[in-house]
Protein backbone atom coordinates (compact mmCIF):
# COMPACT_ATOMS: atom_id res chain seq x y z
CA UNK A 1 0.00 0.00 0.00
CA UNK A 2 1.27 3.54 -1.23
CA UNK A 3 1.99 5.06 1.86
CA UNK A 4 3.05 2.82 4.54
CA UNK A 5 7.12 2.32 5.26
CA UNK A 6 8.29 -1.39 4.05
CA UNK A 7 9.84 -2.56 7.26
CA UNK A 8 12.27 -5.41 4.92
CA UNK A 9 13.79 -2.38 3.57
CA UNK A 10 14.94 -0.42 6.80
CA UNK A 11 13.09 2.88 6.17
CA UNK A 12 12.25 5.03 9.15
CA UNK A 13 8.55 6.28 9.02
CA UNK A 14 8.46 10.08 9.97
CA UNK A 15 6.46 9.46 13.06
CA UNK A 16 9.70 7.28 13.72
CA UNK A 17 11.79 9.56 13.07
CA UNK A 18 10.42 12.39 15.17
CA UNK A 19 10.37 10.06 18.28
CA UNK A 20 13.74 9.17 18.13
CA UNK A 21 14.86 12.93 17.49
CA UNK A 22 13.26 13.65 20.78
CA UNK A 23 14.09 11.04 22.91
CA UNK A 24 17.92 11.74 21.77
CA UNK A 25 17.40 15.27 22.07
CA UNK A 26 15.80 14.73 26.29
CA UNK A 27 18.88 12.35 26.81
CA UNK A 28 20.96 15.36 25.79
CA UNK A 29 19.06 17.39 27.66
CA UNK A 30 19.52 15.45 30.99
CA UNK A 31 22.90 14.24 30.74
CA UNK A 32 24.56 15.67 33.41
CA UNK A 33 27.72 18.13 32.27
CA UNK A 34 31.00 17.13 34.04
CA UNK A 35 32.47 19.73 36.69
CA UNK A 36 35.38 20.44 37.76
CA UNK A 37 35.92 19.55 40.92
CA UNK A 38 36.89 22.59 43.03
CA UNK A 39 41.08 22.74 44.10
CA UNK A 40 41.52 22.00 47.80
CA UNK A 41 41.69 24.33 50.35
CA UNK A 42 45.52 23.99 51.47
CA UNK A 43 45.69 22.39 54.76
CA UNK A 44 47.70 24.58 57.63
CA UNK A 45 49.42 22.77 60.23
CA UNK A 46 48.51 23.79 63.88
CA UNK A 47 51.92 22.38 64.49
CA UNK A 48 53.84 25.40 62.55
CA UNK A 49 55.35 27.84 64.85
CA UNK A 50 54.31 31.28 64.91
CA UNK A 51 55.45 34.38 66.40
CA UNK A 52 54.29 35.63 69.78
CA UNK A 53 56.14 38.29 72.11
CA UNK A 54 55.58 37.70 75.61
CA UNK A 55 56.51 40.49 78.31
CA UNK A 56 58.01 38.66 81.23
CA UNK A 57 59.21 39.80 84.27
CA UNK A 58 59.20 43.33 82.79
CA UNK A 59 61.16 41.67 79.45
CA UNK A 60 59.63 41.96 75.82
CA UNK A 61 60.68 39.04 74.14
CA UNK A 62 59.79 37.79 70.88
CA UNK A 63 59.33 33.80 70.18
CA UNK A 64 58.78 31.07 67.46
CA UNK A 65 56.44 28.76 69.41
CA UNK A 66 53.95 25.85 68.05
CA UNK A 67 50.94 27.35 68.86
CA UNK A 68 50.08 24.90 71.25
CA UNK A 69 53.18 25.38 73.65
CA UNK A 70 52.11 25.75 77.18
CA UNK A 71 53.54 29.04 79.29
CA UNK A 72 55.04 26.86 82.10
CA UNK A 73 57.21 25.34 78.74
CA UNK A 74 57.96 28.68 76.61
CA UNK A 75 59.45 29.56 80.27
CA UNK A 76 61.75 26.54 81.22
CA UNK A 77 62.60 25.59 77.68
CA UNK A 78 62.42 28.77 75.29
CA UNK A 79 63.31 31.54 77.80
CA UNK A 80 65.51 29.17 79.87
CA UNK A 81 63.85 30.67 83.33
CA UNK A 82 63.09 27.55 85.49
CA UNK A 83 62.13 29.07 88.86
CA UNK A 84 58.41 27.62 87.80
CA UNK A 85 58.04 24.17 88.47
CA UNK A 86 57.23 21.11 86.11
CA UNK A 87 55.21 19.19 89.08
CA UNK A 88 52.11 17.28 87.76
CA UNK A 89 51.84 19.11 84.64
CA UNK A 90 48.06 18.50 85.45
CA UNK A 91 47.25 21.55 87.63
CA UNK A 92 47.13 20.12 90.92
CA UNK A 93 50.02 20.76 92.57
CA UNK A 94 50.72 24.62 92.17
CA UNK A 95 54.37 24.28 91.30
CA UNK A 96 53.76 26.41 88.12
CA UNK A 97 52.34 28.89 89.50
CA UNK A 98 53.24 32.30 87.80
CA UNK A 99 51.23 35.59 87.95
CA UNK A 100 50.35 37.07 84.62
CA UNK A 101 48.81 41.14 85.21
CA UNK A 102 49.56 40.11 89.23
CA UNK A 103 46.99 37.63 89.40
CA UNK A 104 48.14 33.98 90.05
CA UNK A 105 47.76 31.10 87.25
CA UNK A 106 48.86 27.32 86.45
CA UNK A 107 51.43 27.99 83.86
CA UNK A 108 50.70 24.42 82.89
CA UNK A 109 47.70 24.77 81.81
CA UNK A 110 47.92 28.08 80.30
CA UNK A 111 48.76 28.08 77.07
CA UNK A 112 51.42 30.65 76.41
CA UNK A 113 49.51 32.79 73.19
CA UNK A 114 47.18 33.63 76.13
CA UNK A 115 49.54 35.62 77.86
CA UNK A 116 50.55 37.65 74.72
CA UNK A 117 49.96 41.79 76.09
CA UNK A 118 49.88 40.91 79.86
CA UNK A 119 53.20 41.12 82.02
CA UNK A 120 54.01 37.61 83.32
CA UNK A 121 56.01 37.24 86.87
CA UNK A 122 58.20 34.48 87.37
CA UNK A 123 59.91 34.25 91.28
CA UNK A 124 63.31 35.50 89.11
CA UNK A 125 60.94 39.21 88.63
CA UNK A 126 59.64 38.97 92.03
CA UNK A 127 62.37 40.81 93.55
CA UNK A 128 63.19 44.38 93.64
CA UNK A 129 66.04 46.97 92.90
CA UNK A 130 69.48 45.58 93.26
CA UNK A 131 68.17 42.31 94.34
CA UNK A 132 66.64 43.51 97.26
CA UNK A 133 64.31 40.45 98.29
CA UNK A 134 60.65 40.65 98.30
CA UNK A 135 58.66 41.22 101.62
CA UNK A 136 57.20 37.53 101.21
CA UNK A 137 61.07 36.10 99.91
CA UNK A 138 62.53 37.30 103.22
CA UNK A 139 59.38 35.97 104.93
CA UNK A 140 59.24 32.25 103.67
CA UNK A 141 63.34 32.73 104.53
CA UNK A 142 62.61 34.35 108.16
CA UNK A 143 59.99 31.53 109.13
CA UNK A 144 61.82 28.47 107.54
CA UNK A 145 58.47 28.13 105.01
CA UNK A 146 60.29 25.37 103.08
CA UNK A 147 62.47 22.83 103.48
CA UNK A 148 63.45 21.16 100.01
CA UNK A 149 62.07 23.83 98.03
CA UNK A 150 61.23 22.28 95.20
CA UNK A 151 57.38 23.93 95.59
CA UNK A 152 58.40 27.30 96.86
CA UNK A 153 58.46 29.52 93.59
CA UNK A 154 54.97 28.50 93.38
CA UNK A 155 54.50 28.79 97.06
CA UNK A 156 55.70 32.49 97.32
CA UNK A 157 54.09 33.63 93.83
CA UNK A 158 50.74 32.16 95.22
CA UNK A 159 51.27 33.94 99.24
CA UNK A 160 51.81 37.12 96.94
CA UNK A 161 48.08 37.03 95.40
CA UNK A 162 47.06 36.04 98.66
CA UNK A 163 47.62 39.06 100.34
CA UNK A 164 47.00 41.31 97.21
CA UNK A 165 43.91 39.53 96.32
CA UNK A 166 42.56 40.27 100.12
CA UNK A 167 42.88 36.80 100.71
CA UNK A 168 44.94 37.01 104.09
CA UNK A 169 42.13 38.33 106.67
CA UNK A 170 43.29 34.96 108.86
CA UNK A 171 45.15 31.68 109.31
CA UNK A 172 41.80 29.95 107.67
CA UNK A 173 41.39 32.07 104.95
CA UNK A 174 45.17 31.85 104.36
CA UNK A 175 45.15 28.38 104.23
CA UNK A 176 41.76 28.24 101.93
CA UNK A 177 43.91 30.12 99.59
CA UNK A 178 47.04 28.60 99.29
CA UNK A 179 45.41 24.79 99.49
CA UNK A 180 46.12 24.93 95.71
CA UNK A 181 49.70 24.90 96.35
CA UNK A 182 51.11 21.29 97.47
CA UNK A 183 54.25 21.14 99.87
CA UNK A 184 55.06 17.47 100.03
CA UNK A 185 57.73 18.63 103.11
CA UNK A 186 54.49 19.60 104.94
CA UNK A 187 55.89 23.00 105.85
CA UNK A 188 52.10 24.28 105.92
CA UNK A 189 52.39 26.18 109.53
CA UNK A 190 55.68 28.46 108.43
CA UNK A 191 54.03 28.99 105.21
CA UNK A 192 51.03 30.85 107.16
CA UNK A 193 53.35 32.37 109.48
CA UNK A 194 55.32 33.58 106.32
CA UNK A 195 52.13 35.37 104.43
CA UNK A 196 51.23 36.81 107.94
CA UNK A 197 54.79 38.51 108.36
CA UNK A 198 55.12 39.51 104.67
CA UNK A 199 51.04 41.02 104.64
CA UNK A 200 52.00 44.55 106.72
CA UNK A 201 55.23 44.92 104.79
CA UNK A 202 53.72 44.67 101.17
CA UNK A 203 50.55 46.52 102.81
CA UNK A 204 53.19 49.78 103.27
CA UNK A 205 54.84 48.91 100.60
CA UNK A 206 51.82 49.26 98.17
CA UNK A 207 50.65 52.47 99.74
Amino acid sequence: MRGQPDSSSGSVGRRQFLGRAMTGAAATTLTPVARAAPAPAPKTDARAPGMFELNINGHAQLFALDTRTTLLDALRDHVVITGAKKGCDQGQCGACTVLVDGKRILSCLTLAIAAQGKSVTTIEGLAGAEDALHPMQQAFLDQDAFQCGYCTPGQILSAVACVEEGHAKDDASIREYMSGNLCRCAAYPNIVAAVNQAKPQMQIKKA
